[in-house]
């Protein structure tokens, strides 16, 4: 049932055992009404509200996921075979629910490609979450545009995007391959065939049209950043990996550093006020899948903030149990990498990310002792649960 259509009721949590900005509050009642935490304490059973009993379980912050495009795969499992947006996005948030994602955003790429990450796909995609999605999505949609620096066509509508509060997190990308590298060339290669089917001429037309795009793209990203300020809407870098993107993204003001390419960039991305946001699958497959530094590395290092799923949602709720189990952090700390610490980062910790008096009952019930999405049993957003899991 979509979760603007049921009627909020004052709903009280009891039993579990939840985790607050504070600690542990074992066996508490959690009260809740008009889709927002009133008190979390150990009082008895009140009256008028909703009695939901959980004991034995216990209860999380909701997880926020900055940067996550495995969407792309339910609208395109195969190049050039095309789903409707309405069954992809749909089953999609039935994927981001059992994952334990209650926040979401939407990681939309803006490039010159055709097909998947083109401009009229992202526009698609925005109208779609921000209109009709909104009566059949139950995680928590908003928009985030990762804008290729090299897409310079239809500049005036991205600007317009930013100025109408259509979009709520910019991250600044730069996918297209350096003349003269061929391994990245052949990576890029690689990735773009996964989306889209062109022969090896008009891949090679593509980029030659592209890269003589860039100057013009420079200019542009700097009115981009301006109004991104303007406007309160947070800034991210994507793959700084020398020295002088640091620099660039710091006089850009970036908010959020997303997988710097050392502990050294990531250290100086902090240095100067950035959250360092990495990928969960990093940390659960063991490394970067192109060579950058490792979640267990920056975690060892201190230079880890936030993690996102990137291209796997079950990875963000597995995360920070094998973090814990690497003794690099406890678990409280960790949850906070995909909870507290992205609220802050994007500007949304008085609405999101913390189990508190005030803020919205978004909120996991989960069996303890199992470190997989498995374990999860109810997931509620504002108040309402949104999905139900038998657990064993």
């Amino acid at each position: 049932m979509p979760l603007q259509s049921i009627q909020k009721v004052k709903v009280a949590i009891q039993g579990a055992d939840v985790l607050t900005a504070e600690g542990w509050i074992q066996d508490a009642t959690v009260l809740i009404e008009d889709g927002q935490f009133v008190s979390v304490d150990q009082v008895s059973s009140p009256s008028g509200f909703h009695l939901v009993n959980a004991k034995g379980l216990q209860m999380l912050p909701g997880i926020i996921d900055l940067h996550g495009d495995a969407f792309e795969r339910m609208i395109c499992p195969r190049p050039g075979v095309n789903f409707p947006l309405p069954i992809a996005i749909a089953d999609n948030d039935r994927n981001l629910l059992s994952a334990g994602i209650t926040t979401f955003f939407c990681s939309i790429t803006d490039s010159y490609e055709p097909g998947l990450r083109s401009r009229d796909s992202a526009r698609a995609l925005i109208d779609f979450i921000l209109e009709t999605g909104k009566q059949v999505l139950s995680c928590n949609h908003r928009i985030h545009i990762r804008h290729e620096e090299a897409n310079t066509k239809g500049h005036e509508e991205l600007c317009d995007w930013l100025t109408s509060g259509r979009i709520q997190l910019l991250s600044i990308n730069d996918h297209l391959p350096p003349l003269g590298n061929q391994q990245t060339l052949n990576r890029y290669i690689k990735g773009l065939r996964q989306r889209i089917s062109l022969s090896d001429e008009e891949i090679k037309e593509l980029i030659t049209q592209v890269q003589e795009q860039r100057h013009q793209g420079h200019e542009q990203i700097e009115q981009l950043v301006e109004l991104a300020h303007t406007y309160g809407i947070p800034l991210a870098s994507h793959d700084d990996d020398s020295e002088d993107k640091v620099a660039q993204s710091q006089r850009r003001q970036v908010a959020i550093a997303e997988f710097p390419g050392s502990i050294t960039l990531a250290a100086q991305s902090r240095s100067y006020g950035a959250a360092v946001l990495m990928g969960a699958p990093n940390l659960v497959r063991g490394g970067s899948h192109v060579g950058y530094m490792s979640v267990a590395e920056a975690a060892k290092n201190d230079v880890l903030d936030c993690l996102c799923s990137d291209y796997h949602y079950p990875s963000l709720f597995h995360a920070p149990f094998k973090l814990n189990e690497l003794g690099l952090m406890s678990f409280e700390t960790a949850w906070t990498l995909v909870s507290r610490r992205p609220a802050a980062a994007v500007g949304i910790s008085d609405r999101k990310g913390k189990i508190a008096p005030g803020l919205d009952a978004d909120f996991l019930l989960i069996s303890p002792n199992n470190s997989l999405p498995a374990a999860i049993a109810s997931v509620y957003v504002t108040g309402q649960e949104v999905a139900r899991y038998s657990i064993k």
